[in-house]
């Protein structure tokens, strides 16, 4: 079965950077688009950023700048470079994976990783 798995979250200060990564298996990776998204608390879930199968990204608008997606095919995992951390991005990160063709938003995803930015 597909799994998705993210590392990388925990407690930072306000400027400060984490790299959060999701290991991908049971899929064939690089057919798939990949994204991260993020639910803040009382706040609805939200894309941070995606990536396609041939590697273009898009981003949420406010946080072009500051945050990195990129994927390694060879290692079925895809990552989420956070610079310049604020409070307002603490919440709960997705990894999620979204099959060739789909319409869905995401047919599958990880367990979430939470990221803290104190002030």
């Amino acid at each position: 079965q597909v799994q998705l798995v993210e590392s990388g979250g925990g407690l930072v200060q306000a400027g400060g950077s984490l790299r959060l990564s999701c290991a991908a298996s049971g899929l064939t990776f690089r057919n798939y688009a990949m994204g991260w998204y993020r639910q803040a608390p009382g706040k609805e879930r939200e894309l941070v950023a995606r990536i396609g199968s041939g590697g273009t990204t898009i981003y949420a608008e406010s946080l072009k700048g500051r945050f990195t997606i990129s994927r390694d095919n060879a290692k079925n995992t895809v990552y989420l470079q956070m610079n310049s951390l604020k409070p307002e991005d603490t919440a709960v990160y997705y990894c999620a994976a979204r099959r060739p063709l789909s319409t869905n938003t995401a047919d599958y995803w990880g367990q979430g990783t939470q990221v803290t930015v104190s002030s």
